[in-house]
């Protein structure tokens, strides 16, 4: 739980620094790119989770894998970051950085499960589709699920609409044993 609050203290302020700016969609790729190119590997994170690392190593390697990739500012943040000992909580503070970025430009994150990988057009049409229903911006996340076997599970927040043929076979399954 402290960890969380943490990740939101620092995820607010450079949220509100992005704001000032009026820079959202640049910090929220260079912040992605640091998660992509950095946090992503599992190795990393524990290194940069390692109190017995020293932080001179911990800048060092941020700043070969980064350096003139991402702006100043979010370099100078990282490097804070490591000063306060709070780099090895990036990725709570990353995913709130988004969740902020995307209630302030008015982006529902939508999930998408299926059983085979949407193509791009499928992906557009469903956006513009769930875009007409909630009256808000769509931002899809794929996910792949073989034992839906086939159709959508889609997720905004906390509805769940299941069109999938897994569980239409389960909803047939329950109404036929509660008839009995």
């Amino acid at each position: 739980m402290l960890n969380i609050q943490l990740a939101s203290k620092y995820a607010t302020a450079i949220f509100e620094i992005a704001d000032e700016e009026k820079n959202l969609d640049g910090y929220d790729k260079d912040l992605a790119k640091v998660r992509a190119d950095v946090f992503a590997i599992p190795e990393s994170v524990k290194f940069f989770q390692n109190p017995l690392v020293p932080h001179k190593a911990k800048k060092d390697l941020l700043t070969r894998a980064l350096d003139k990739e991402i702006s100043a500012t979010v370099m100078n943040f990282l490097m804070l970051l490591v000063d306060k000992k709070r780099i090895g909580v990036f990725n709570e503070i990353y995913d709130i950085f988004t969740s902020l970025k995307n209630k302030a430009q008015g982006i529902l994150i939508a999930d998408v499960t299926s059983a085979f990988p949407l193509t791009k057009k499928q992906q557009d049409a469903l956006s513009k589709k769930l875009a007409t229903l909630t009256k808000r911006k769509i931002q899809i996340r794929t996910h792949k699920d073989p034992s839906i076997l086939g159709g959508l599970i889609v997720k905004i927040g906390d509805k769940r609409i299941d069109g999938s043929a897994a569980g239409r076979l389960a909803a047939l399954r329950s109404s036929l044993t509660v008839q009995r």
